[in-house]
């Protein structure tokens, strides 16, 4: 077994910043868009996703995928939002167990109303915060470990978490 390669002090330091940085932004981020806009992440994520398509319309797993996800827990969600008629959900011709998740005109407004405040919040605390230089690295960072963590052969070599028993 290879020896652990402690992080030094200044790894360290970056390592414990990013981590409080992402949980503290995440939170207010989140708190600003229930205020604001009266939507959760998963919602203003599926709103998202589902606006950002041609016809509004996504298969319910390539929508699981992209919010990193099982099926089951965006079953569930998603069915917390056809309530609030902001998705509908439709049979998939070419396959009886698939379905497809379809954003409502109710569900685009919703998102395009949230979008302008989300994003002056994404700006305020974070974009408007680094120099452009900066908005650069972090752009390029952010898809170096994106990519890395994307990477199908690294699934492959990941510990995998023990049987329950």
């Amino acid at each position: 077994m290879d020896a652990t390669r402690w992080l030094d002090e200044r790894e360290d330091r970056a390592w414990r910043g990013y981590r409080r940085m992402r949980r503290l932004l995440d939170l207010e981020l989140a708190r600003e868009l229930t205020q604001d806009a009266g939507l959760s992440e998963p919602d203003y994520d599926v709103l998202s996703d589902l606006s950002e398509t041609p016809e509004g319309r996504l298969r319910l797993s390539e929508l699981a995928d992209r919010m990193l996800w099982s099926r089951s827990r965006l079953s569930h969600h998603l069915s917390r939002m056809q309530q609030r008629g902001l998705v509908t959900r439709e049979e998939c011709a070419d396959d009886a167990r698939g379905s497809i998740v379809v954003l409502t005109p109710a569900g685009r407004q919703a998102v395009e109303s949230a979008a302008p405040g989300h994003v002056a919040a994404v700006r305020r605390h974070l974009i408007d915060l680094l120099t452009p230089a900066e908005v650069d690295a972090l752009g390029e960072l952010t898809h170096r470990v994106v990519d890395r963590l994307a990477d199908p052969g690294l699934r492959a070599t990941r510990p995998q978490p023990a049987a329950e028993v």
